[in-house]
């Protein structure tokens, strides 16, 4: 079974809010921490929704998208040299 990583959560106040234009989300949060999880220069994360708005107001929260596909192992029937073309 895989071993589940824990949750880098990132230190935010992200807000949904209703404008006549439609919902809009606001985003706060310190560049510190986005520099200390990027790697290459960019940081993927997860926006997601609280169950309940905090005191403040925020209506979701921020952690690091630790997501990294599998690893593609050459199959040995690509090696097959008989093939016409």
């Amino acid at each position: 079974m895989k071993e589940k990583k824990e949750k880098i959560y990132l230190p935010s106040s992200i807000k949904n809010i209703d404008t006549k234009f439609g919902s809009m989300m606001i985003a706060n949060l310190k560049v510190e921490d986005l520099k200390a999880n990027s790697k290459n220069g960019w940081i993927s994360m997860v926006i997601a929704e609280r169950k309940e708005p905090s005191e403040k107001g925020a209506t979701h929260y921020a952690y690091v998208n630790d997501y990294e596909p599998k690893q593609k192992e050459e199959s040995s029937s690509n090696n097959n040299t008989d093939a016409p073309f």
